[in-house]
């Protein structure tokens, strides 16, 4: 029996930033040190070496202290940066909910954004129109929609995008601590809009802070620190691990 084909693989992937160890103001100052030979930087590795798949269907949770590479790993699969080498294969189509207002002018109106939110991740305005009444009951700011949403807080921009972004069945949808935002019966809300998806076969990954929340929603989990892949497996696995380990490294 043939092992199914990945909706999403990485391949040895890093991604490597250069910081210059001292501030360069200017293209020109660049350019002018540089043929003098005075630019000095050093390589920061956000990821390195990276290698792991994910199914159709699958719920992977992306798990690791601050720093750890997550946020950078999820702009990868998103196609927003490319890296530095390796590999990113993603078959099918994609809702990131990566940054909070990402897709979003803070000087529109919430009404405005939604449709201009739904044209950055490939919606028609027809196709929105018909499904209007659903995102702004589902977001709950109804009496918000004709307000600029620079006048939100953090947690009425983050209703409104996932409102957008599961209005339709995507193939695969990114969730960056988005269900940190809002209140207690919001973030319960989205987790039943969620599990509605990944019952229709979407595939999810998400990063949380929250281990149980992780264990509680996926099925599969990866655990970074400091660019590198520490552990991959089931949820349960490895979030087991990470506390087990975390808390050893305390004593």
């Amino acid at each position: 029996m043939q092992n199914p084909t990945p909706i999403i693989e990485l391949k040895n992937v890093t991604m490597k930033y250069r910081i210059y160890r001292e501030r360069i103001d200017s293209a020109k100052e660049f350019l002018i040190k540089k043929l003098k030979g005075q630019v000095q930087w050093e390589d920061f590795y956000a990821l390195q070496d990276i290698s792991f798949s994910i199914e159709k269907g699958d719920v992977l949770g992306i798990v690791g202290l601050n720093g750890a590479g997550k946020s950078t790993l999820l702009k990868l699969i998103a196609k927003v940066l490319k890296p530095s080498s390796g590999s990113v294969y993603v078959n099918g189509a994609l809702a990131p909910l990566i940054e909070l207002g990402a897709g979003f002018d803070f000087d529109l109106s919430a009404r405005e954004n939604i449709f201009l939110n739904a044209s950055v991740l490939g919606y028609s305005k027809e196709y929105i129109n018909a499904r209007l009444e659903e995102i702004i009951e589902f977001s709950e700011l109804e009496s918000f929609m004709d307000m600029a949403i620079k006048n939100f807080s953090s947690g009425m921009v983050g209703r409104l995008g996932f409102a957008v972004a599961t209005c339709v069945k995507p193939d695969i949808l990114i969730v960056d601590e988005i269900l940190s935002v809002g209140d207690h019966l919001f973030q319960e809300k989205c987790e039943r809009r969620m599990n509605e998806l990944m019952s229709d076969g979407t595939t999810v990954i998400f990063v949380s802070h929250s281990s149980e929340q992780v264990k509680r929603i996926c099925n599969k989990a990866i655990w970074l620190e400091k660019g590198k892949l520490i552990r991959k497996g089931t949820a349960e696995e490895v979030v087991d691990t990470m506390i087990m380990q975390s808390h050893s490294k305390k004593l």
